[in-house]
């Protein structure tokens, strides 16, 4: 019941009262623009980045190392250092590159399937992702994937109530049944 609860009220915040986090391009700002716009007026690559950073949150490299900006791991060869001081500019463009790259995994889907494996890959890792039930549902074409899908919620082995509403937002943004 409580997941149920959780679910519609994720549902209900997403359709219905979710502002846009980020600023929008200059170019589409305009006098009749509203101040608030709901997430899902938006297309589905911008809503799926856009759940990532409100979930994710901005990184601080010398609390959260070898993590960085949106929850990206550093890499071999990569720049980066504990202590680097990231903006937000810079954190974007990696949480999109990083994005990018995971939904490439899943190319042989169609595009709004590997945006959502590619959400999902982001948080648990594309290993996990090709491991799932989700995975698995999807390439034999079963689209009856919600209870699999939000199934990755837990942390330390244990139910997190935060993660099933963060796998509730991104199912009802990014799925198309």
């Amino acid at each position: 019941m409580k997941k149920i609860l959780i679910f519609l009220m994720a549902l209900v915040t997403l359709a219905v009262t979710t502002p846009v986090f980020a600023s929008p391009p200059q170019s589409t700002i305009g006098t009749h623009q509203r101040k608030n716009q709901s997430i899902m007026e938006l297309p589905p690559y911008e809503r799926a980045v856009l759940i990532i950073k409100h979930h994710e949150t901005l990184h601080d490299s010398r609390k959260h190392w070898p993590y960085l900006g949106y929850g990206h791991r550093k890499l071999p060869g990569e720049k980066y250092f504990r202590g680097y001081k990231m903006s937000e500019r810079e954190a974007d463009a990696l949480l999109r590159k990083d994005l990018n790259k995971f939904i490439a995994l899943f190319s042989d889907f169609k595009k709004s399937d590997a945006l959502l494996l590619g959400v999902l890959s982001y948080n648990i890792g594309p290993g996990a992702v090709k491991k799932s039930s989700v995975y698995r549902k999807l390439k034999a074409g079963d689209r009856n994937i919600f209870k699999a899908y939000t199934a990755h919620c837990n942390y330390k082995g244990k139910f997190h109530r935060g993660l099933y509403k963060r796998r509730c937002q991104e199912f009802v943004a990014l799925f198309t049944p």
